[in-house]
């Protein structure tokens, strides 16, 4: 038996359990699609889910309970005069401005992109003594700056691409002195953002000026990466850094440019996903095993989706780790794991279930001497 399940019998009802999503993202729109998912599929017998959302300005509402994400999400996120407008507050904290939430046992952080995947809310759970879903402050904050996650994966001597990072303090950089040390074309995107939004795949000098000007309406911090023709491959993990497991590895073949925005989440003929990808077994293995060593590597918990170039050579190189990857209905993570063998129902039920040890272990540390 489940640890969370022992957990609700000692307690003699069911675990309430937030799912916060929405946030001040670019990303906002696709994190109400993953929260209609986890509402739709988390075990109503063992959860009582709890809908929090957070509006495109940083405010808090609460939805109520068992209700429906994706029908009544955008609806009270939109009404500036809802009285439903929460806080969460550090434990003990003697102020509260607003209504507290209450009650609950454990948070699923279904957020995407800065200010819900970067570590500022895992750093307020934290505060608040909650135990929540997926990856730590660190691993959250590394995983969303793309300049030091491949950092550290270069200094793990994992394969990756050639890149350059830009501060927005910095000196635009020569077109072709870029070019010649990266290669035509090449990728300009937001240091501190996924879902491919603000992503431009690069050709010319023009070009590569106006992406610049795309990319830092996002991020402070742009990325240049060498383009890398091949497959895109893509593999799941799941569990605790002792031990993690990672899925089968599907493919994406975008009919577009690139893999973008677009593709993923409004055009729903804009990439095929292939589940399992058609691979040999020893790059299944390989796959699996880079999958584990990123996860290690950027010391994450819970789960993540890490993204791979496939050469032709048969070379694996290491695009992203993505540490809160999406629940909508055609996200890979799920996918992925559904196709291993493991329902869309006991992901949620085993990432609860991770959620709650890592606290429980955390809560066994001393805290003064």
């Amino acid at each position: 038996m489940c640890k969370p399940c022992i957990l609700v019998f000692i307690m003699g009802r069911k675990l309430k359990v937030a799912i916060l999503f929405g946030g001040k993202s670019a990303e906002h729109e696709v994190s109400l699609q993953s929260a209609k998912n986890v509402s739709d599929f988390i075990d109503k017998n063992k959860y009582e889910p709890v809908l929090i959302g957070i509006d495109k300005s940083g405010r808090w509402f609460s939805g109520g309970d068992n209700g429906d994400a994706g029908n009544n999400a955008s609806s009270f996120l939109l009404n500036t005069d809802d009285p439903r407008r929460i806080c969460l507050n550090p434990s003990g904290s003697p102020v509260a401005l607003l209504p507290q939430i209450d009650g609950v046992d454990a948070v699923f952080p279904i957020l995407h992109g800065p200010f819900g995947e970067d570590g500022t809310v895992q750093g307020l759970l934290k505060l608040a003594d909650l135990p929540f879903v997926g990856a730590g402050v660190l691993a959250s904050a590394v995983g969303m700056d793309k300049d030091v996650m491949k950092r550290l994966l270069r200094d793990a001597g994992l394969p990756i691409g050639k890149f350059r990072a830009l501060s927005y303090e910095e000196k635009v950089p020569d077109f072709d002195e870029v070019s010649a040390a990266l290669g035509l074309p090449l990728f300009v995107k937001p240091a501190n953002m996924g879902s491919s939004v603000g992503v431009s795949k690069v050709r010319t000098k023009d070009e590569f000026l106006a992406s610049l000007a795309t990319a830092f309406e996002y991020d402070t911090k742009v990325m240049i990466e060498e383009f890398i023709p091949g497959r895109e491959i893509e593999c799941s993990v799941l569990g605790s850094p002792a031990d993690a497991a990672a899925s089968i590895p599907g493919e994406i073949k975008p009919r577009r440019e690139f893999y973008s925005y677009e593709a993923k989440y409004i055009d729903e003929h804009g990439a095929e996903l292939i589940i399992p990808a058609a691979l040999p077994a020893e790059t299944v293995k390989h796959a699996q095993e880079l999958s584990l060593a990123v996860f290690k590597t950027l010391c994450c918990d819970g789960l993540a989706r890490v993204d791979f170039f496939l050469k032709d050579d048969g070379s694996l190189f290491i695009n992203e780790l993505n540490t809160m990857p999406g629940f909508t209905r055609i996200s890979m993570y799920p996918k992925l794991w559904e196709a291993s063998g493991i329902s869309y129902t006991k992901l949620i039920d085993r990432l609860i279930e991770l959620a709650v040890l890592r606290f429980q272990r955390e809560k066994k540390l001393k805290t003064s001497v």
